[in-house]
Formats: C-alpha cells, structure tokens, sequence
C-alpha cells in the first residue's frame, strides 16, 4: 500500500492508497489522518500516533510498501524520512525530486519556487478535469493557480489566507473580538454592531476577493475555465458563490498517489 504525506503550513494529512495511480482513473483513498504541524516533531512521535491509526484502521505497518511525502516545510522532511525508515523500513519518495520529479511543465520565471502543494493540486486537477483550470486552494495561504489544457502551470495569485487575515487584524488590535469564521446570519452587509462589521469584513470582504480574482484571471486566459476548489474551507464559499466548478478536498493528495504512480512507471 502507499502512504502519503501532505505537509502544509498549518497541518500534516497523511492518507493511505490501495496503490499508487498510474495513468487513468482516481486515486482510491483508504484512510486519511490529519495532525498539526510542528518541524519539531520527531519520527518517534510520528510513529506513535500513526502506527495507532492504522491499527484502528485495521492495517499493520507491513502493509506499508511505498511512501510519498510533499512538503512546503522543508524542516520537517528529515523527521518524515526518519520515520518512513526506521518505522517502515522504506526510503521514500521525495515529491519534486529525484524519481518523483513533477511529469508537467511549470511554466513561470521560477519554476523551483513552486510550493509542492500547488504543483499537486496542478498534476490532480488536470487528471479529473478537462480543459483549462484555475484551481483555488484555501490553506494558510489562499493560492489561485492556471493550468493549462495541456496540464502546464501557468502561473498564479497568492493572498493571506481568511484565518491568517482574522489573526491580522485581531491580534493588532486592541478592542477587537476574535470571531468564528462563518456567514453572517443577515445578508446585509452594514453590521450594526462591532462582531457583526467584523463579520461582514471577514467573510463578504473575502468571497469579494475570490470573485474578484478569479474573473481577472478568466479575462486573462481567454478561454472557457473550470475552478476547482480545494482546501478546508472550500466548501463554506461554496454555499455563498457561484464560482467555483467543483469542490475537490482530496486533490492535494490525490496529486501525491498520482505522482508515486508516475514514478513507478
């Protein structure tokens, strides 16, 4: 079986596939698991707790026959590539590098720079969707990224992402409340009272933002665009936008299957 690891700013979610997926059809995921991400966290603890978790899930660590990690924390790979080693007795795979290097073009003035997870939700949302793609993911950062119908990436938008903005203005503030990031239960955007303004500023300031952009980059490339949404959040704009095409939660590590199966081949 293949286990995956997706390491973002924010959380670690690791998922666990029947096989890595070569070319056609979608990435079958058994399992995932999800925990904050500490650099610090050592491959004993990882160990700890996901050796667990496969238990409950009913596998042993021998199942365990590849290993794929994409990361955009740098300083947590040595603590994954310990743990994959001395837990599984398996050298893994490395997305962007070596065996695992990404099978689309980048098409930007500095392709290096590219953030592994971005890359991912590139080379998965052009195996399920046809066409030209903006894909939009909500992490730490929101990223807005184009893709070609040919599965090139073009090039995209980073923003703060709605909880990085929240803790902004909260924590450089000195009467200001912290506030669940949610709609606002009136659809009126004057707020009459400070939770209720602030409310409005998070949430329709930031569904403004993404319309915003997202029409931008459509003028821009000129022909008809799916958007594919990803992320945690994802799914709370999608109640309140018509924008986006499709909603994919997986595709971040959906794109690691693929890429490990690309690399088998």
């Amino acid at each position: 079986m293949l286990l995956v690891a997706d390491v973002g700013n924010t959380n670690v979610v690791f998922a666990l596939f029947a096989k890595a997926q070569a070319e056609g059809g979608t990435p079958d995921i058994k399992a995932r698991w999800r925990i904050a991400t500490d650099p610090r966290r050592t491959g004993d603890e990882y160990a700890v707790w996901l050796l667990q978790l496969l238990a409950i899930e009913g596998y042993a660590r021998e199942d365990i026959t590849r290993i794929m990690i994409g990361s955009v924390v740098p300083r947590s790979l040595h603590n994954l590539t310990v743990l994959s080693q001395k837990y599984f007795g398996v050298e893994p795979m490395i997305a962007g590098e070596g065996g695992a290097a990404w099978p689309i073009s980048i098409d930007v003035d500095e392709p290096r720079s590219l953030g592994a997870d971005r890359a991912l939700n590139a080379i998965a949302a052009h195996r399920k969707y046809e066409g030209d793609l903006i894909v939009i993911d909500f992490g730490t950062a929101t990223t807005i990224d184009a893709v070609d119908f040919n599965g090139a990436y073009k090039g995209g938008i980073i923003a703060p992402g709605i909880t990085l903005s929240l803790d902004a203005l909260v924590g450089n503030t000195a009467k200001l409340p912290r506030i669940a990031i949610r709609k606002p239960d009136s659809d009126s955007v004057i707020g009459r009272n400070t939770e209720d303004q602030m409310q409005v500023g998070v949430f329709w300031g930031y569904v403004a933002l993404i319309e915003g952009l997202i029409e931008r980059m459509r003028r821009e490339i000129g022909r008809p665009v799916k958007v594919v949404a990803t992320g945690g959040l994802a799914i709370l704009f999608d109640e309140h936008t018509s924008m986006f095409d499709a909603v994919d939660s997986d595709l971040t590590i959906e794109g690691l299957a693929i890429l490990a199966g690309n690399a088998a081949t």
